[in-house]
């Protein structure tokens, strides 16, 4: 390869294409209980602790920050699972929803409404007494980490995450 072309390789590998799609960490948080943890947004909907990845973020930082920023709750990226990867292709025309599945395994703190403006409160809920007024992508994202929920399907596209060595 000539000078030019790594060049020219180097500049397209930092110059991503115009964005079609959104990236975000649905962050599936229980207690000792195992009640999953959901916040009642002001629209009137439960939704889960997430929102988008950064550029340059992990999808388990960007879980751990989010959580955060939404609830109070503190944890490590290092106790951060992601499930699996979830299209929606159903609540934008314009761009294409990706949201990842997480968990995580431990927290430290109480969850408080940091974001009035957005939840009016979190609350612990048994997974199998689900609102039925769930965010879609929040419910997606319970049914990736636990398909035997009672949710209905839609036609969102999910895809479970192996676990590589190491």
């Amino acid at each position: 390869m000539t000078a030019s072309q790594q060049a020219a390789a180097a500049r397209r590998n930092v110059q991503p294409p115009p964005a079609h799609a959104s990236l975000g960490a649905g962050v599936v948080v229980t207690d000792a209980s195992g009640r999953v943890l959901l916040g009642l947004h002001r629209s009137g909907v439960w939704e889960l602790p997430g929102g988008k990845v950064e550029p340059g973020e992990s999808v388990e930082a960007a879980a751990v920050r989010e959580l955060a920023e939404e609830t109070a709750l503190v944890a490590d990226a290092a106790d951060v699972e992601v499930l699996g990867l979830i299209l929606d292709s159903v609540t934008s025309d314009r761009m294409t929803r990706m949201t990842v599945a997480t968990t995580v395994g431990a927290f430290r703190g109480a969850p408080a409404v940091t974001e009035p403006d957005k939840i009016e409160r979190w609350e612990w809920t048994d997974p199998d007494r689900l609102p039925e007024a769930l965010f879609l992508p929040s419910a997606q994202v319970l049914r990736t980490w636990r398909p035997d929920l009672p949710i209905p399907d839609g036609p969102f596209h999910r895809y479970a995450m192996a676990r590589l060595p190491g």
